[in-house]
């Protein structure tokens, strides 16, 4: 068969490497389909044009962009883990010695893998009380504040899943911690417990399973969530940062650059310096290994991974089923329902892109954050010392006496103060960010008492005399 000498002629596979490294100019035809696919790629997440307002680092800080960064991180050195890790009791830890002094940078891969995890949570909690402190989540996205609250817990739940991979001391104890406590979950929590341990103690089973999860299961999960809330970033509009005394923005008129080249160049600006500063982090940290695992021998105090020791903390001031079941229940109706409810629906009084709503609400951000912070590390030390609930209602079951009524005087003084803030002319949001501040804090102290001020016998104790 003859040529058709009215196609050109494609450049054979060395020729495009060459020119690729070279620079060198190509072919019309083939510079114009190339630059059609990438930005059909591009404009499947972006739209053409964004707000100039919304590139503002200062308002977003790139938060969502990082976590995305660093999911790719974890993408990759995940597979690269997964060659020389056996999900075997008897085989974990040797992989893992083995990973750190056989594999050619292998334990830089893993250290990038630790601690990216670790920052992913972290950046997400950062995004998620970003979008909440702009009012990000007003409609029309309130269904995205919900895709991303998904988000989160799938991020949790990774880490989780992952922390018992090394299988040393510090991973094995940390996860019998937190699987133990879903046995105080009522009627299902023995299941549960079971489904995931598969016996008493942790095992293979155990490990299996959270390989399986930690692999097979979040991944996809995250990836099908993470593509559609980009995808309803687009559809509902990026939300714009907007100055205290500012009139909400007619978007008709508010000025737009295109994607290409503005936004995807701060993409790859902050994509590209989180991988170069956690490979820097991870050059010089090493992710903690301890001794190879031993059920016979628990360390003293045994504690939970440490996004998990504000509920173990918890643990030790309220009775199980208050831990469990009813905060984790309350906070997620809080959290689903906050866009629903939070938002005021004359537009003269929306508060969308506005740091802490109004000068108010940053009085009220400041002053909760030092409340919740004060007034829980007093009540730490109040309830370890003097209070004692279960000894002063002897007669009560200690669900009552050191659950419904400690947890239901908190409840009732949050009320009360709610109401009061409202008499004194907060608006619904600033009364809501004052109490998401206050309780937010509130748990962010019991971490660090968990993880830093807990010593033997999970007694308190001065970090720097330990």
């Amino acid at each position: 068969m003859e040529h058709d000498q009215s196609q050109p002629r494609q450049p054979g596979l060395l020729t495009r490497i060459r020119r690729s490294i070279w620079r060198e100019p190509w072919p019309e035809t083939d510079r114009g389909r190339m630059r059609l696919t990438l930005n059909d790629l591009i404009l499947h997440l972006h739209a053409p044009r964004v707000p100039r307002r919304a590139l503002r680092v200062t308002y977003s800080y790139g938060l969502g962009i990082i976590a995305i960064a660093l999911f790719l991180i974890l993408g990759f050195t995940g597979v690269l883990l997964a060659f020389v890790y056996t999900p075997s009791p008897d085989k974990a830890y040797a992989s893992i010695l083995s990973l750190q002094s056989q594999v050619w940078i292998g334990a830089l891969v893993r250290n990038l893998h630790h601690w990216s995890g670790n920052l992913l949570l972290i950046v997400s909690v950062l995004h998620m009380l970003r979008v909440f402190y702009t009012a990000a989540f007003h409609p029309p996205r309130e269904f995205n504040w919900l895709l991303g609250l998904s988000l989160l817990v799938l991020v949790a739940l990774s880490n989780f899943t992952g922390y018992l991979m090394p299988w040393d001391q510090l991973a094995y104890w940390a996860t019998t911690i937190s699987t133990s406590m879903l046995g105080y979950i009522p009627l299902v929590g023995d299941s549960i417990q079971h489904f995931l341990v598969g016996g008493s103690e942790i095992g293979e089973f155990a490990l299996r399973t959270f390989f399986a999860f930690h692999i097979v299961v979040l991944p996809p999960l995250m990836i099908i969530i993470i593509s559609y809330h980009l995808w309803r970033i687009r559809k509902d509009t990026f939300s714009l940062p907007r100055g205290l005394d500012e009139p909400p923005i007619d978007r008709r008129r508010i000025e737009r650059v295109t994607t290409i080249p503005h936004l995807i160049t701060l993409e790859l600006a902050l994509g590209l310096a989180t991988l170069a500063l956690m490979i820097a982090w991870s050059t010089w940290v090493d992710a903690p290994l301890e001794e190879a695992a031993n059920p016979a021998h628990p360390p003293n105090p045994a504690k939970a991974a440490w996004y998990f020791m504000g509920f173990q903390e918890l643990l030790l001031h309220f009775h199980p089923v208050i831990v469990t079941v009813v905060i984790p229940a309350l906070t997620a109706a809080g959290l689903f329902l906050l866009p629903y409810v939070d938002a005021d629906p004359r537009p003269e009084r929306d508060v969308t892109g506005v740091w802490f709503r109004s000068r108010r609400g940053r009085r009220l951000a400041a002053l909760n954050a030092l409340t919740g912070i004060g007034v829980t590390a007093a009540l730490v030390v109040l309830d370890e010392f003097w209070l004692d609930l279960p000894g002063l209602f002897p007669s009560l079951p200690t669900v009552i006496s050191n659950g419904a009524i400690p947890f239901g005087a908190l409840l009732g003084l949050l009320g009360v103060y709610y109401w009061v803030l409202g008499r004194r002319g907060a608006t619904r949001s600033e009364r809501n960010l004052a109490l998401f501040t206050l309780l937010f804090m509130a748990f962010v102290t019991l971490t660090v008492i968990g993880v830093f001020f807990r010593g033997e016998n999970m007694a308190l104790v001065l970090p720097w005399t330990t």
